[in-house]
């Protein structure tokens, strides 16, 4: 598999470029090796290599993680398969600003910019919108995976007119404007400009007698209900495709895609890096200091380990393959347990007599981290004094 080059090379700007010059640098690009423009197999593949990269440059948390990690670090931004034009290019809007002027948002990738330009045969056939759904799930529902039902808002074919738009016992008739071209030739001579008719948006056919129910779309609004499978693994920001599910399309066309946006809310016990959970678990002093066996809570239930004698406040264990099942399904990562040492509360007279006892037999060596705390503070003030003499 070839390696991926580095984002900023792809778009030619250095690793503190500004979002302003991210954005110039990927028009410029853009616009050289767009489809519409150069039909090359290479152009293709480095107008989705500048695509890809522009995705994650231009979205704040997705470049820090990449400056962090690399190109793991937003591997599974994309999900399983890696970048894909028509599922992860979230910043469809850019591109119409961008080539809009050029190419009049049409050519091989105007069917993924949803709305306004979605492409249409001189038959009419439209494909129908791609859908957004965000979602909200709990941590556990992303660990263990979940169904669910959706009811989402769509735009469906027209029932009343099988998407046709017209009348029961009317057809669509050639438009008059460009007689059923589609299109419409200005100027004359050497130089000539051909444009979509403004009158029929290129289709050339007319409704004259528009469906009742739809005005002459072809198209209604309605609410889908619909069972969702989120599997074991997701994350914030991981998108589950449902082919066919989005928008109806008009006139016999085949209907848009569904992206449901997963978002995992924020749990009281977990805390979620990747695939690995860290958890903060309070000790009592006794045990950090004699060592014991202690419960950690785990996806699986509770687990053991063992406190060596001394453990300090803040010490951190690793229990491996005990945190969140990998999305691609390989393995599950770690969970990583933070020691808090909890301050004994509401004590007894005679719990208080025992430490008030400890706290007159303790000599400065059980406490190292305190004596060497005071050593070095005392070195600072020697220092300090010879330095306000010296003025």
């Amino acid at each position: 598999m070839p390696t991926k080059r580095d984002y900023y090379e792809v778009l030619g700007v250095s690793r503190n470029a500004s979002a302003d010059d991210i954005k110039k640098s990927y028009r410029k690009l853009a616009m050289q090796c767009h489809p519409d423009r150069n039909a090359s197999p290479e152009a293709t593949e480095k107008f989705k290599e500048l695509s890809e990269a522009y995705e994650v440059l231009s979205d704040d948390t997705k470049r820090q993680r990449y400056d962090q990690f690399g190109h793991e670090g937003v591997k599974s931004a994309f999900g399983p398969g890696g970048f894909d034009f028509s599922r992860d290019f979230t910043h469809q809007a850019d591109l119409q600003d961008i080539l809009g002027s050029l190419f009049g948002g049409e050519g091989p990738f105007a069917e993924f910019m949803g709305g306004g330009s979605r492409r249409r045969s001189r038959s009419g056939v439209q494909r129908g919108d791609d859908l957004r759904f965000d979602i909200e799930i709990d941590l556990e529902e992303a660990i263990f995976g979940s169904e669910k039902e959706i009811e989402i808002p769509v735009t469906d074919e027209c029932e009343a007119c099988h998407g046709s738009g017209a009348a029961a016992g009317s057809n669509r008739e050639p438009c008059r404007q460009c007689g059923g071209r589609g299109f419409i030739v200005s100027g004359g001579g050497f130089l000539q400009i051909r444009q979509g008719c403004p009158v029929c948006n290129g289709e050339g056919t007319m409704i004259r007698h528009p469906c009742g129910k739809c005005g002459g779309s072809g198209r209604v609004r309605a609410r889908r209900r619909l069972n969702l499978r989120i599997p074991p693994g997701v994350e914030t920001g991981s998108r589950l495709r449902l082919a066919g599910k989005g928008g109806g399309g008009g006139r016999g066309g085949a209907a848009g895609d569904l992206y449901v946006v997963i978002h995992v809310r924020e749990h009281e016990l977990f805390e979620r890096q990747g695939d690995d959970l860290i958890c903060s678990i309070p000790v009592s002093p006794v045990a950090a200091t004699l060592g014991g066996e202690i419960e950690i809570p785990t996806p699986d239930g509770f687990a053991k380990i063992k406190l060596p004698p001394g453990t300090p406040n803040g010490k951190v264990f690793r229990l491996r393959d005990k945190g969140v099942p990998s999305l691609e399904g390989h393995g599950h990562g770690d969970i990583h347990v933070r020691i808090v040492l909890e301050v004994p509360a509401r004590l007894s007279g005679k719990q208080r007599k025992i430490l008030e006892e400890f706290a007159a037999a303790a000599e400065a060596s059980n406490f190292p981290d305190a004596a060497h705390t005071r050593k070095i503070s005392e070195a600072f003030f020697a220092r300090r004094d010879f330095v306000r003499k010296g003025k």
